[in-house]
């Protein structure tokens, strides 16, 4: 991660490649997703700000200059999980790859949750 790059914005632009992935139908929501929506103030929303950092979690890895990347996804019928969570991985280190200039030392792992 770049210096600039706090956790959060860069949880928003892997949350954004990997919302581009084909057979992601969505992130995981998180709990206040889920009561807004209940109640209706999540109208007008998109799924980036909170949504994106609900789906994904990044934080540095202590003692090194590594990552740790979580990354929960809801697939599309129809996709294999497999194929679809490979390419996850491969769009969020593109991503770093991109927003460092180099190779970053990262541990992701994509956590299937659901089928629609």
């Amino acid at each position: 991660m770049t210096e600039q790059q706090t956790p959060r914005a860069l949880a928003d632009l892997v949350g954004a490649a990997v919302l581009a992935t084909r057979g992601v139908a969505f992130l995981r929501p998180g709990l206040a997703e889920l009561l807004r929506s209940s109640v209706g103030l999540g109208a007008g929303r998109g799924t980036s700000g909170a949504a994106g950092a609900s789906g994904v979690r990044v934080q540095r890895r202590k003692g090194s200059a590594g990552l740790d990347i979580e990354v929960y996804v809801v697939l599309s019928r129809g996709h294999r999980a497999l194929d679809v969570t490979r390419a996850v991985r491969a769009a969020v280190v593109d991503v770093l790859a991109g927003e460092a200039g180099e190779k970053v030392s990262a541990q992701v792992r994509v956590t299937v949750t659901g089928v629609v």
